[in-house]
């Protein structure tokens, strides 16, 4: 494919780099995790460049790194932290550079379940107990889910695989 730039939003646990991964292998691009990138890039985790820089720092270098790599002519998956498209004017870069923005729509069940295995490795959850994720799940949602649903394609994907899904984003590519 030539110059192909394919975007997934949603929120955290949602399948954005699982799905991201099997798309690009078989469209064979590269494929791009953006808080990879950033912590590549600033050579510290985001774990790290929340508690000793703070979250504003990070939005900005978010802002930096997606502009950095909407740059570049290379045709990629890229996986966008669950808050990007909620900061700056991330979701309309987003959509200007391509017609290719996916929101893998996970239900709040689903990303409570998934979300419990791996609280530990997110910031934004990290903190918080068990019974209290459901509703932080909820109430995020609530608010992001404008910015999400700005992406070219809404993805339904509570009982899907993650091949199935990657199958979905690749039959509706513009």
């Amino acid at each position: 494919m030539k110059n192909v730039k394919i975007v997934l939003v949603g929120y955290m646990g949602s399948g954005k780099s699982t799905v991201g991964r099997i798309v690009a292998n078989h469209l064979n691009i590269n494929f791009l995790d953006l808080d990879d990138y950033i912590e590549e890039n600033e050579n510290m985790s985001i774990a790290s460049i929340f508690d000793t820089k703070g979250e504003i720092y990070f939005r900005k270098k978010e802002i930096e790194y997606l502009n950095k790599i909407f740059s570049t002519d290379d045709s990629f998956v890229l996986s966008l932290g669950g808050g990007t498209p909620c900061f700056g004017d991330n979701m309309r870069l987003v959509n200007d550079k391509t017609a290719n923005s996916f929101y893998l729509n996970v239900g709040i069940n689903e990303l409570t379940n998934r979300l419990l295995k791996e609280k530990s490795h997110r910031p934004m959850i990290s903190h918080l107990h068990d019974e209290e994720l459901t509703e932080f799940i909820g109430k995020h949602l609530f608010e992001r889910s404008f910015f999400y649903n700005q992406a070219h394609q809404k993805i339904k994907s509570n009982n899907n695989t993650p091949t199935e899904i990657a199958e979905m984003i690749i039959n509706k590519l513009a």
